[in-house]
């Protein structure tokens, strides 16, 4: 049975402008860039953040980045997400009462972009986590960077933009984007929880850096497969290998490196009928951080 794709719209005119300017040669130039909005979130009563997004998902992203943060638990009844276009406000709001203060004064600057700010304690909520075993075939792998590198996007067309996907074997089945990739991976969690999704025998891949919140988010989403095509950092490799995360980066082409969890590779592919990336394939403008 066909999986149902949530997929990018790079033709949503809300997601995208035209701005003119001049090029190398100091021809002018027209070009789409992404458009950045201010969305503030609220849990319940509490004021929590205000986060710079495409906002093309602000119910999902709301809910992702309470469950990241530790702020929502999985078990926890959401009896309304509510937003505001007009005042660029999402209130969550849950059977169980929340207060948060003393949490938001002790925050952490990460290495993520726009939105990266983590709390304090993020190790907190993924030390007793256990992650299923699965497996990551090379078939699957290759499969499914094609799918993702070949499916219009933002990410191909505008640049300066991060694109998510939650993928089954070679499967893409939701594919987020925003300016930050955390808002990217916190869609999806939203999404994940919302429609009652199992992480088990999911892969995460992102076009970002695989850094220590990369891998936390990954972890507390229960996935046990996460894959880049960008690089990894020192602290990101040493937590994947602390929770058993499998953690693949590099992955461009017929190339990849794992640098964790390893042992669920399965080596099907024959690498003989795996073309090299294309530069078609690359976005135009964004950078894989």
């Amino acid at each position: 049975m066909k999986r149902a794709l949530l997929l990018p719209n790079p033709d949503d005119p809300r997601l995208t402008e035209a701005v003119t300017g001049v090029d190398q040669t100091g021809a002018r130039v027209e070009i789409r860039v992404p458009v950045e909005r201010a969305l503030t979130l609220y849990l319940n009563a509490q004021e929590i953040v205000t986060m710079m997004t495409i906002n093309d998902y602000p119910e999902y992203l709301a809910l992702g980045y309470l469950l990241n943060q530790n702020m929502l638990k999985p078990d926890d009844i959401v009896t309304e997400v509510e937003y505001d276009d007009d005042l660029e406000v999402v209130v969550v709001r849950t059977e169980r009462g929340t207060n948060f203060e003393q949490k938001l004064k002790k925050k952490t600057l990460t290495s993520g972009c726009a939105q990266g700010t983590a709390f304090g304690d993020l190790m907190e909520a993924v030390e007793d986590i256990a992650l299923p075993q699965a497996e990551l075939r090379t078939s699957w792998l290759y499969e499914m960077t094609h799918a993702i590198n070949t499916t219009p996007s933002l990410y191909l067309t505008a640049g300066a933009i991060h694109g998510c996907v939650l993928c089954v074997k070679g499967e893409p089945i939701c594919y987020m984007e925003d300016v930050g990739r955390h808002n990217a991976v916190d869609k999806i969690a939203g999404w994940m929880y919302r429609e009652k999704i199992d992480p088990a025998d999911k892969i995460f891949y992102t076009t970002g850096r695989l850094t220590s919140e990369m891998v936390i988010k990954t972890v507390r989403m229960g996935i046990p497969i996460l894959v880049s095509r960008s690089g990894f950092t020192a602290w990101g490799v040493e937590l994947a290998r602390q929770v058993g995360l499998t953690l693949v980066g590099r992955a461009k082409g017929k190339r990849f490196i794992a640098l964790a969890g390893e042992d669920r590779i399965v080596f099907d592919q024959d690498l003989a009928f795996v073309p090299e990336e294309s530069m078609r394939s690359r976005r135009k403008g964004g950078d894989d951080d």
